[in-house]
């Protein structure tokens, strides 16, 4: 796949800092190392980072596609929250509530995590810890606000419960009966992460091979189109990529999250939307919606409802999808009437890696020395360093506390064959929409998607 950063603001935003996104050079010929990561996104950066802490002298090599970043960790909302995809009781119900807390503990610790090291790393990449608004806007959304805020304490989660009149003073949106607010989510800039991440690594002596394609993971080696990598530990940090690799094409697939950023807008434009502390914002609709105030004050504004593709393809087209992208302005100006006349900037997207069950995992197959992570089905911003310091761990033989979470070693089914898989996911996207709509009729929450529900983690 092959596709300009530049209808990316993040891309732009750091191609204006003077990252020029040229490509490092590709693998020259055959090699060996300790550890071998395929992807250049922010699980295989983040593995490596931790692998160096761990023990400087190991060997690593990464092997990449396109650039460090392309994927979406250079393409997301700039969400780094404590959302994992698969919800807490779902967890408790497999492993015990427990093994729920610790997970939900983590993914907490981890939102400060990300912070500290682009801090200690000196990455300037934004981030502002506002925590994330959620708004209720109809009777519906309104019923499960209060159901999560009611739910959070038995998981060790800070979600308090907003009064309308308190939501609307933070987030001046039409429609707002009430609202959930969570300190637990930074907003930052993620292509400048992700690229700041690979330049530390770097000066650690990790080797980062671009414009590389891994053609074939193999127990201890990599086989590349330049060349074969031979190493101890292999890494398939790839997400939804991973559906391109062969004996992979049906562990995850990949579904599109598209976005838009409208231009810096004036600040009685923000007088009037507020969001002062830089909170990160969506509402309890089914189909979602997520937003930032960017730190040049734009507003960059994404949800899902792009269709999968057959045979789950990745094809630069279909991040450019013209429907989709006036979806999201319609939806944009419906919560913020006074951007109707507001220039947007950039439209983009990219591909989120979803497992069969909606379950993110990480594990190490001993016998193989295969080991990988992914399935974030898009909270991977955060769930990626969570990803890495485990990584790290289980690659050198730590036993810690992260080591033992519920996600660790998981193993999803594998998705069908098409043509279920394109009309059971499609059909599901379309649940999701028509369960918005079923609400706004009924005005009760929607049976439709109560019968969801258990298909997505939940």
């Amino acid at each position: 796949m092959t596709n300009s950063h530049r209808s990316s603001l993040w891309f732009d935003q750091v191609a204006t800092d003077g990252d020029l996104l040229e490509h490092r050079p590709p693998l020259d010929g055959d090699s060996e190392a300790d550890v071998v990561v395929v992807g250049a996104g922010l699980t295989g950066l983040w593995t490596a980072y931790y692998l160096t802490e761990a023990d400087p002298a190991l060997r690593i090599v990464i092997v990449e596609r396109e650039t460090a970043g392309f994927g979406a960790s250079g393409r997301n909302g700039g969400w780094c929250s404590a959302l994992f995809p698969t919800s807490a009781a779902a967890i408790a119900s497999r492993h015990g509530v427990a093994a729920a807390r610790a997970m939900r503990a983590a993914m907490r610790d981890t939102v400060v995590e990300v912070g500290g090291v682009a801090a200690f790393e000196e990455i300037d990449c934004d981030f502002s810890y506002g925590g994330t608004i959620s708004m209720a806007r109809s009777q519906a959304q309104l019923e499960r606000a209060h159901a999560d805020a009611d739910d959070a304490a038995r998981w060790g989660d800070d979600v308090a419960l907003l009064d309308a009149a308190t939501a609307r003073a933070r987030i001046g949106a039409t429609r707002v009966t009430g609202a959930t607010y969570t300190p637990d989510c930074a907003r930052l800039q993620p292509a400048r992460l992700v690229r700041g991440l690979a330049g530390v690594v770097e000066s650690r002596g990790v080797t980062i091979a671009e414009g590389t394609t891994a053609l074939r993971l193999s127990p201890r080696a990599v086989v590349t189109d330049h060349g074969t990598v031979r190493a101890k530990h292999v890494v398939r940090a790839t997400e939804a990529w991973t559906s391109q690799l062969a004996g992979s094409r049906r562990d995850v697939v990949p579904v599109y999250s598209l976005m838009i950023a409208t231009e810096p807008l004036p600040a009685d434009v923000w007088e009037r939307i507020g969001l002062a502390r830089n909170e990160t914002f969506d509402d309890h609709r089914h189909l979602i919606i997520y937003g930032q105030r960017t730190a040049d004050d734009r507003i960059a504004f994404g949800g899902r409802g792009s269709p999968y593709h057959w045979g789950s393809r990745i094809g630069a087209s279909f991040a450019g999808d013209a429907r989709i992208h006036a979806h999201l302005r319609h939806a944009l100006v419906d919560l913020f009437p006074e951007l109707s006349d507001a220039a947007i900037t950039h439209s983009w997207g990219g591909p989120v890696g979803i497992a069969r069950d909606w379950q993110a995992s990480v594990g190490l197959d001993e016998r193989t020395g295969i080991a990988w992570a992914g399935g974030y089905v898009g909270d991977g911003l955060s769930t990626t360093n969570l990803a890495g310091r485990t990584l790290a761990d289980l690659l050198t033989g730590h036993d810690s506390a992260i080591t033992r979470l519920p996600w660790v070693d998981h193993r999803s089914p594998r998705w069908e064959p098409e043509p279920a898989r394109w009309l059971g996911i499609n059909a599901g996207l379309g649940v999701a929409a028509m369960a918005d709509a079923e609400e706004r009729l009924t005005r009760r929450p929607s049976a439709l998607a109560r019968a969801l529900a258990p298909l997505t983690g939940h």
